[in-house]
């Protein structure tokens, strides 16, 4: 356990960000800890909602799981998709037999009236996570893709067309009109908050629909607490997914350094992997204090290793 007093939120989506999660949570006590999540990705597949950021969180910490992907379940099996596929249904988007209790039991309890707020906390509960997740909004966001063959779906793009198609521009639907659920803003407003991390996640894809939430952002910009992100960029390539394709597309160049001009004044400080190291002066000249370690989390003991370096790194900004 970490000797951090204080509470910590992050802002999160996706594998890199599940995986900083899990480090935290083996440091800090469960009510220390927040997770507020990206659901921009969210959509309805065969009439049920699937909440794949959540997801991945939730079976990441009640160490679910697959190890192989990052994503998904442990020993997952796929009766279902298979007589999916002898019906010529839609398979693009594989939906494990195992994963699809947690889809049932979501579209059951929603349909029920409830939030998806509350949803989420009752299938943690049912897992045995006890760290607070927290989607962003209860409100529907989708992020949509304008390619050059058109304006796709999130999962359309990313799943569908395997991230393929060259981008121009990313929209947050519903993002002016999302308001933020009482939990979520307590978080973020909270009088023993230590810091706010923004997780090494997909900076277009999995961050900026939480921060394109007007209320949400404001929040950050009055919050006490440092804010600090972690590169999801490591010299010039990204760990996993397409956020450096899709940086060249949009006219940026993959660098560390790019990803702290692009968050820009929110940060008080950043982290870049060891091997940018010499990218730290030039961030440093922005005015973002910012340190170098290991962020590369291969196993259990690098995630726990980012998580210690990056509350320690709060501590001493704060």
């Amino acid at each position: 356990m970490s000797h951090f007093s204080g509470n910590v939120v992050v802002l999160t989506g996706g594998i890199g960000g599940a995986k900083l999660v899990l480090g935290l949570s083996k440091l800090l006590k469960p009510e220390q800890l927040t997770a507020i999540v990206n659901t921009g990705d969210d959509f309805e597949h065969l009439g049920l909602p699937v909440s794949p950021d959540l997801d991945t969180l939730m079976y990441t910490l009640a160490d679910r799981v697959n190890p192989e992907t990052g994503w998904g379940l442990a020993h997952e099996t796929w009766s279902f998709m298979e007589a999916l596929e002898q019906l010529d249904g839609e398979t693009w988007f594989r939906l494990g037999d195992r994963d699809l209790a947690t889809h049932i039991t979501r579209a059951q309890l929603l349909a029920n009236g409830q939030t998806l707020t509350a949803v989420t906390q009752q299938l943690c509960q049912r897992l045995a996570v006890n760290v607070r997740l927290l989607p962003m909004s209860d409100m529907p966001v989708r992020t949509r893709v304008q390619t050059e063959q058109g304006l796709l779906d999130f999962q359309h793009y990313f799943v569908r067309d395997r991230a393929e198609p060259r981008v121009n521009k990313i929209i947050y639907d519903g993002a002016q009109a999302a308001v933020l659920n009482s939990a979520t803003m307590a978080a973020l407003t909270d009088k023993d908050l230590g810091a706010i991390i923004i997780a090494p996640s997909n900076p277009y894809l999995s961050i900026d629909p939480l921060l394109s939430i007007p209320h949400l952002r404001h929040a950050l910009t009055k919050a006490d607490a440092p804010i600090i992100a972690i590169s999801p960029i490591i010299n010039g390539a990204a760990i996993k997914g397409p956020t450096a394709k899709i940086m060249n597309e949009l006219g940026v160049e993959p660098s560390a350094a790019s990803i702290a001009r692009h968050y820009g004044d929110l940060l008080n400080g950043f982290i870049v992997d060891q091997a940018d190291r010499d990218l730290v002066s030039e961030i440093q000249a922005t005015g973002i204090t910012t340190i170098a370690c290991n962020t590369l989390m291969a196993n259990l003991d690098d995630k726990i290793g980012l998580a210690q370096h990056t509350i320690e790194f709060a501590q001493s900004l704060s």
